[in-house]
Parts: C-alpha cells; sequence; structure tokens
C-alpha cells in the first residue's frame, strides 16, 4: 500500500509539472496545429502515467481524470477552446487552469458573482448541510453495500446486479465528490454539479444528459457532439444531423469506457462496454424521435417511466457493462482492497 501510495503521489506530480509547462509554454503558442503539437508530449504522458499504478481505486480515476477528462481538455486548448480556454473572462489562473485540468470539475460561470467572491471571501461556496448529508448517507451505503459482498455466494444474481449497480453509481459519485470537495477548498469557487440524483430519472435523456455524470456530458458535447452535428447538419440535415452526433458522442464513451477496462484489465478489449454505450445512443435517439413526433400528446407518468428506466440501464449494464469486470475478477479485487486499506488505516494508528 505504501509503495502504491508513492507511486500515485509521483504520477500527480509530474501530471501537474505537465501542465505548468502547458499554461507558462504551451499557451504562448498560436493556438491551432503548432499547439496541438506542442501538446502531444504531454497528451502521451497522461496516456502512459496510469500504468504506473496497480490499485483498482487509484487507477480507475487517475486513467479517467488525466487520459480521459484532460487530454480531451488539452484538444479543446489547441485550439483555444474549452474550459482551459485563457481568451475567456475572467482567464483562468495557474491554480485554476490545473484543477480544471486534471479535476472532475466545472466552475459555474456567473460573471455577476465573480467581482463579489474577490471583494468578499465570505461569499464563497460552501456546500449545505442538506447535501453534505446526502453524501454521508450515500457513504454509508456503500460501506453497507461492501459488507454485503461477504454473503454473494448466497445471493440471487439479481441481487447481486443491484449491489454492482449500486456500487458504481455509489463509488464513482463519492470519488468525484472527493475531487470537487478539493477543487472547491483551493478555488473558493461555486462548482457545477457532478450527479443529479440519477435513480429519479424519468427517461434515457434524462438519465445520460441531466443526471448521470455530467462531467463526461460536459466534455463529450464540445469535442464529439458539437463538431459532429455541425459537419453533418449540410449533409444529412438537422434532424439526422442530430442523431448521428448524439450516437457518435455515444460511441466515443463507449471507446474510452473501453480504455479504461483496458487500464483495470490488461487484458484486449473484448468490446462488450462499447456496445453498452451504441445500443444506449440508439436508443435514445430513438426516443428523441417519439417524443418529437408525439409532441408532448402522451406521456407515461414517471412512476412508470421511472423504472423502466433505471431498470433498462440496469439490465443492459448486467448484460454488456458488467462482464469484463466480472470476467476479469476486478470487482474481487476492488472489494479485497477495501479490506487493504481498512488494515493500513489501521496499522497507522496503532504506530500512533
Amino acid at each position: 500500500m505504501e509503495e502504491e501510495i508513492k507511486s500515485f503521489i509521483q504520477v500527480w506530480i509530474t501530471a501537474i509539472i505537465s501542465l505548468f509547462y502547458c499554461y507558462f509554454i504551451a499557451a504562448k503558442i498560436p493556438d491551432g496545429k503548432l499547439r496541438l503539437l506542442s501538446l502531444l508530449p504531454v497528451i502521451y504522458l497522461f496516456i502512459v502515467l496510469p500504468f504506473n499504478l496497480s490499485s483498482i481505486h487509484l487507477l480507475g480515476p487517475t486513467t479517467f481524470y488525466l487520459t480521459w477528462l484532460a487530454n480531451f481538455k488539452l484538444l479543446l486548448f489547441s485550439f483555444d477552446q474549452g474550459p482551459l480556454s485563457l481568451t475567456t473572462q475572467p482567464t483562468p489562473s495557474l491554480l485554476q487552469f490545473i484543477s480544471i485540468s486534471c479535476l472532475p470539475i466545472k466552475i459555474k460561470q456567473n460573471p455577476s458573482q465573480i467581482p463579489k467572491l474577490k471583494e468578499n471571501p465570505s461569499l464563497q461556496y460552501t456546500k449545505s448541510p442538506q447535501s453534505a448529508l446526502l453524501m454521508f448517507c450515500k457513504a454509508l451505503l456503500l460501506a453497507l453495500v461492501i459488507r454485503i459482498y461477504d454473503y454473494r455466494t448466497q445471493l440471487h444474481p439479481m441481487v447481486i446486479l443491484a449491489l454492482y449497480c449500486c456500487h458504481i453509481y455509489l463509488g464513482v459519485e463519492i470519488i468525484l465528490a472527493i475531487g470537487a470537495a478539493l477543487a472547491r477548498t483551493l478555488l473558493g469557487l461555486d462548482l457545477e454539479p457532478q450527479f443529479d440524483e440519477p435513480y429519479l430519472s424519468t427517461s434515457l435523456q434524462d438519465f445520460w444528459g441531466r443526471r448521470w455524470n455530467l462531467m463526461v456530458t460536459s466534455i463529450l458535447r464540445p469535442t464529439v457532439y458539437n463538431p459532429i452535428r455541425s459537419i453533418s447538419t449540410s449533409i444529412l440535415g438537422r434532424e439526422w444531423a442530430l442523431l448521428s452526433a448524439l450516437v457518435a458522442t455515444f460511441l466515443v464513451s463507449g471507446l474510452m469506457h473501453e480504455v479504461i477496462y483496458f487500464y483495470l484489465t490488461r487484458v484486449s478489449p473484448t468490446w462488450e462496454v462499447t456496445w453498452f454505450f451504441v445500443l444506449h445512443g440508439f436508443c435514445t435517439a430513438m426516443e428523441v424521435v417519439v417524443k418529437k413526433g408525439l409532441k408532448g400528446r402522451f406521456e407515461l407518468h414517471r412512476a412508470i417511466s421511472g423504472p423502466l428506466t433505471v431498470g433498462f440501464v440496469a439490465l443492459t449494464g448486467y448484460w454488456l457493462f458488467f462482464p469484463q469486470i466480472t470476467r476479469n475478477h476486478v470487482d474481487e479485487g476492488a472489494i479485497r482492497e477495501y479490506s487493504i486499506l481498512l488494515d493500513f488505516v489501521k496499522d497507522k494508528f496503532r504506530l500512533r
């Protein structure tokens, strides 16, 4: 555990030093191909850095933050677009640039509030007690899920499916919340929400576009959705361009999840998780078409549409999303790591 933590610290120190280069040197190069060329070594470095880690709980978030989110943000930065653009108002400071680059956060754009924050730090964002209590309850629920894993051999497969779904959701939200809390402490600014209670979704559009992992949505929109929609509009027309851009966005998301799975398993991809996202892309596109055709004349009650949506995500996840995890024993490794971490913390406290 100690060696893994040392490697983790080294990886992130290297990443932060690389972002110093991006802010002070690459940013001075005219945007376009030349700046992209200057950023390629950093992009490559962010691809290989996670290979220095083996812990699932350190490797997974690092791959997600650096190899996916940070690299996509740097690609946008190459053309002076996206959250790292230095021509936006107000211009990001070095601390903001580093935080936005390597953490899953998005600063709320509220120009009228920014001067007030500078004049009166007491106005800085603080998380509401209700939100903090809800996150604490989710952490307790995650601990309960992990404890129930001890009885997996006695549980029905559908119960295990529910546990996996809860584990993925709670684990991802808590990890992202930790990153957001760190950024919020450093920046003292209000941040966009990362999740919006996805279990309350009433449609696939609602689930993927407005509730689930909104940091991914915010980075896929300018890097994939908007360019493809713009290019295909003149060829396919506005309606078909929207649908093609939607499916393409899900495809890229699937491929990036495939990359994360490769880092976690170190085995050749089977493309199941890619098909999971492609399937949801087509289903979401069909949902858009049907809603436009009905024009609000018919709508399922949320008591029906909610369970249907969450059930569809869970069942297709059991079919296509989880097999690569269970087949390569990533789930078992993750559960073991909780015990190792607990023993590590106990030893540290005992030494004190």
